[in-house]
């Protein structure tokens, strides 16, 4: 395994750095150049690349009420991630309606500037 100063790089990402495919690399390195994250804003980034979740499985299934406000400070960070507002789901056996869905975007952690701050956003109509 190897280290750099933003932490350790998983033994599947490392054998990655070392192919030469230039897409994995580029991956690899957008994720070790990622700032770092910690508590609850690293076990929703660690949910997020995995798959797509919705709002209801991060309280139910993971104990994090306030995953809004940990969305809000991945996007803070730089973090590529997407909320979707889903108008009905069924969960745990009851409809559930105007639910968040959240995924991170390609690349994850694109360049800084690349996410439009508030300000940058067109109005509201």
């Amino acid at each position: 395994m190897s280290n750099n100063k933003k932490g350790s790089i998983p033994p599947q990402d490392q054998a990655s750095i070392n192919k030469s495919n230039t897409a994995e690399t580029k991956y690899i390195a957008d994720i070790t150049n990622s700032p770092m994250v910690d508590g609850q804003c690293a076990e929703v980034l660690s949910i997020l690349r995995q798959r797509p979740t919705v709002s209801f499985e991060f309280t139910a299934e993971r104990a994090i009420p306030q995953v809004a406000a940990r969305v809000f400070n991945l996007k803070e960070k730089g973090f590529n991630v997407i909320t979707e507002i889903l108008p009905e789901i069924v969960f745990r056996g009851r409809v559930r309606k105007h639910v968040a869905l959240y995924y991170l975007g390609n690349p994850e952690w694109p360049r800084p500037g690349f996410i439009p701050e508030n300000n940058d956003l067109p109005p509201a109509a």
